[in-house]
């Protein structure tokens, strides 16, 4: 276990390998998941001012656009909001601006959950590998068939992946909702947590966590949640502990930009 006050957002895993490096930023790659935003940007070490930025996506849309990448997507340093002048080129240029916050709790300090009868979490083996998938497949056709295809291939690469714990919800017996539990050393990091839109508000996604918190009690437990969601007011009330934000910024270009 960790104390809380040591995570930072360089706890959080990351998909991607370093193609540059330099005193102002690392350029993060991922080929076998291209049209994966959160795994192909720039992440600046220090906030640009407008010309470094301009400099710096001119550079990635290029390096995207020869491996037919339709977006380019940056974050900034944890705890620094981009200066006004930055954020009115953002606004000006047509780029999503938003932001993420960093939650960390102790197991033992997540609240008491009653078991319902009608609600099973099993961690996610050979048997029950197809049904997981399957509602993976469900939940990402909202972002697209083609990003729905690739996802399951990621999910099949994290089954193999000893760090990381599928856990899968159901109730009734039917698949409702899912999360993957990237383990290090000292931190268990929930992550893509979701409940399948007909079965929430049913405690799904808190027996999900409470199934972390038990598999895992002597490590501290992460989080990333957008800081404009309302699932981060659930976090609130859970005890998770709020430690920091990161912006970001993202861009999608048409076909003839």
């Amino acid at each position: 276990m960790i104390e809380m006050e040591n995570i930072t957002f360089r706890n959080i895993h990351n998909l991607g390998q370093v193609v540059i490096e330099n005193d102002q930023y690392k350029h993060i790659h991922y080929p076998d998941m291209l049209i994966r935003y959160d795994s192909n940007y720039i992440e600046f070490k220090r906030t640009p001012s407008v010309a470094e930025f301009r400099d710096a996506a001119n550079y990635l849309r290029e390096f995207h656009r020869k491996h037919g990448q339709k977006h380019v997507k940056f974050t900034f340093p944890e705890n620094k909001q981009p200066a006004e002048e930055l954020m009115g080129y953002f606004r000006d240029s047509g780029y999503e601006v938003g932001y993420n916050e960093l939650y960390v709790i102790q197991p033992d300090q997540f609240p008491k959950v009653n078991n319902h009868p009608d609600i099973e979490v099993q961690a996610v083996t050979d048997e029950n590998f197809d049904a997981f998938i399957l509602l993976q497949y469900e939940t990402d056709l909202e972002f697209g068939e083609e990003f729905a295809k690739q996802k399951v291939d990621l999910h099949k690469r994290n089954f193999k992946d000893r760090n990381i714990l599928q856990f899968l919800a159901l109730y009734k017996r039917f698949p409702a909702g899912s999360v993957d539990v990237i383990i290090s050393d000292n931190t268990a990091e929930i992550d893509g947590l979701s409940v399948k839109e007909s079965f929430q508000k049913k405690g799904i996604g808190s027996r999900l966590q409470k199934s972390v918190m038990d598999h895992f009690p002597d490590k501290t437990i992460i989080l990333v949640a957008d800081g404009e969601d309302t699932p981060r007011e659930m976090y609130v009330r859970q005890n998770y502990q709020y430690l920091g934000f990161k912006y970001e910024a993202q861009k999608i270009y048409n076909e003839d930009d």
